[in-house]
Order: C-alpha cells, then structure tokens, then sequence
C-alpha cells in the first residue's frame, strides 16, 4: 500500500510539474512545399516553442525547441523512376528572438535544430541532419522558410528546402 501511494504522488508531483512547463508552451502545426533538385513535394511539422529566456544582459532571447517533421517521397523520372523514402524527422534546438516582446520585430526568428531521421532520399542521405529555419510569428499563425540538410557533414547530400505556413495556440 505504502509503495502504490508513494507511486501515486510521484505521478501527481510529475503531472503538476509538465503543466507548469506546458503553461509557457507554444505549439505550431505547420505544413507546406518542399523544393529540391528541380522537384516540390508535400511536408507536415509539429512544433513546440517552450519559455523565452534572456541572453545574458542583451536583448537576445532564446526559446527551447522541438518538432517532429514529415517530408513526402517523390517518385522522379529524372533518376530511373525511383521512388525516394518518405523521411521522418525528429528535431531540438532553440528558436531566438531580438527586442522586447512589444517590439514589431521581436516576432520575427531564426531556428536552428539538430534532428535524427527515419528513411532516405537524394535530398536527406545521412542519419542526422541539420534544421534552420527563418520565419514570423503572430499570436496564432506562423510563416518560415525552413532548409534541412547535413551541412556537408558524412558526405554531402542536397537538402530540402520549404516554405511553411502554421496554425500556433498555447495549451
């Protein structure tokens, strides 16, 4: 009995603690085209901006970031008819900011990630890859540019790059 309660205000301490960190969360559906090598394809992003926090003294600020990415197949003629992977992709890093929040530009950003992926392509050859992103925030939608490839690391590949329109709310 004694261990069953003990369990039971662990899970209440852990859920007490996720609402807190929930409670400054900011959650981005985003989906849009892809472009690489001559060819467009469809891709999907789900995203969390967590709590700002100031860059020392400066006016930068910076955000922890995570997103969970899908970037669709191509089947291309170009290359013998072969069908590319659909590639999954799992990202963290930091989104950063510049100004006061009331400042007209403080909603614009810069995103930079390092991401694990499932599934290959001409585009996307490596395990790892690199997300950056540029962008625009409101209260509710976002607009971003964003470009993944390994940065030459492990060989080079091409890298995918999108534009990305995104529906945003805090839980």
């Amino acid at each position: 009995m004694r261990s069953s309660l003990l369990r039971s205000a662990a899970a209440l301490a852990l859920l007490g603690l996720s609402c807190t960190a929930l409670a400054d969360t900011r959650l981005e559906i985003n989906g849009g085209s892809s472009y690489s090598d001559g060819y467009w394809t469809s891709t999907a992003w789900v995203e969390g901006v967590f709590g700002e926090h100031a860059i020392g003294n400066s006016r930068f600020t910076w955000s922890p970031d995570a997103s969970l990415g899908f970037v669709d197949g191509r089947n291309l003629k170009r290359y013998g008819n072969a069908v590319s992977d659909d590639v999954w992709l799992l990202a963290g890093g930091a989104r950063f900011h510049y100004g006061s929040p009331g400042d007209w530009y403080h909603h614009l950003y810069w995103t930079t990630q390092v991401a694990a992926q499932a599934g290959r392509t001409l585009a996307l050859s490596s395990g790892g890859e690199f997300v950056n992103s540029l962008g625009w925030q409101g209260n509710h939608w976002s607009f971003q540019v964003r470009h993944v490839s390994n940065g030459g690391f492990k060989g080079s590949n091409r890298g995918e790059t999108m534009a990305l329109v995104g529906l945003a709310f805090n839980p």
